[in-house]
């Protein structure tokens, strides 16, 4: 089944696809599945990894709402998935590769969102800094499988690591993911914030409703059209310049309706010292950490082991544990 797969994909892909049968392959190679392709084996491995699961309890961008209808980082990453999923098929390339790029993109991120990523990376800076797009790596290399990794391929683990950041992914797959990630989050931010009465359709500044429509739908679809077109038309993957400055603007609007806005995000000015009180107990307390990551102490460093930890955990365990370390218990059963 998976040779006829691979014949499939020479048929139909484009030719500017990453091929499975091309992979670079995996750090320890291993005999190939008589069904699956290698991505789609990737596919399989982080879904049913345990940092995956993780994500239904993370917080996306607001804390604590109320109401069941906002976005979790696991909902974050299934539309990013069907977004890339989308562009790609139109592009003829590779859909199973976009899908194991979408699923373990956002793996290591923190508890509490940005606001507990920032935290951790200004904690550790002198160890090297918190980006969740490296921190996604670390959960896929050494702590799936009770420390032995997932072992995926080489432009899987690309893709996750290149989907935000500096560095460009190899594949037009991963430059697919990187886009699909902005297209998503910026629509549903804007989504929830409507949800929770912080913004109204009207706020938006005009050019954006002009050039991708009005509502998450239409907004999302011109995006992905755009996308689609101008990469047929460049040969690679690209939004049009003058979307691409509207997209912007888009961004820009949101850091500051949204992002920064103090009614939006008044719940976070209480993460730091949450996350610095997790941090500092670990530290000095090695021996309450999980096995695990007390091994991760020899080879990275003390630091290093403890934000491994503590970024994660989801939103509720990080205040239970929170809680039991420093929240004092009733005086149950004492009587004076």
């Amino acid at each position: 089944m998976r040779v006829q797969r691979q014949e499939v994909e020479r048929q139909i892909f484009s030719p500017f696809a990453s091929f499975s049968e091309q992979s670079k392959g995996r750090a320890v190679p291993e005999p190939e599945c008589e069904i699956r392709t290698c991505y789609q084996r990737d596919i399989d491995r982080i879904t049913h990894c345990k940092a995956f699961r993780r994500l239904k309890h993370k917080t996306q961008v607001f804390l604590k709402p109320e109401g069941d209808h906002y976005r979790t980082r696991i909902t974050h990453t299934l539309e990013v998935m069907r977004i890339g999923r989308t562009i790609a098929r139109a592009l003829r390339l590779n859909e199973d590769l976009i899908e194991a790029v979408a699923l373990g993109h956002d793996l290591g991120h923190t508890p509490f969102g940005h606001a507990g990523e920032r935290s951790l990376n200004e904690i550790i800076q002198d160890a090297g800094g918190f980006q969740h797009n490296e921190q996604s790596l670390r959960v896929v290399d050494k702590f799936e499988k009770d420390g032995k990794g997932l072992n995926l391929t080489f432009e899987v683990k690309d893709g996750i690591r290149c989907h935000t950041g500096h560095d460009i992914p190899s594949t037009p797959e991963g430059s697919i993911i990187r886009l699909a990630d902005r297209i998503a989050y910026l629509n549903h931010d804007v989504d929830d914030a409507i949800r929770a009465g912080i913004l109204t359709e009207s706020d938006l500044p005009q050019e954006i409703s002009h050039a991708f429509g009005v509502g998450h739908s239409e907004r999302i679809n011109s995006l992905i059209l755009d996308v689609i077109r101008e990469s047929e038309k460049r040969g690679q993957i690209a939004m049009s310049p003058q979307v691409a400055d509207i997209f912007n603007t888009m961004r820009e609007f949101m850091f500051e309706a949204i992002y920064f806005n103090v009614r939006a995000k008044s719940e976070e000015v209480k993460v730091h010292d949450f996350i610095f009180k997790l941090f500092e107990y670990y530290s000095k307390n090695t021996d309450k950490l999980p096995p695990d990551y007390r091994r991760i102490i020899e080879n990275d460093g003390l630091d290093r082991a403890v934000a491994d930890y503590v970024s994660g955990m989801t939103d509720g365990y990080a205040i239970f544990k929170y809680n039991e370390l420093f929240v004092p218990r009733a005086w149950g059963g004492v009587r004076g």
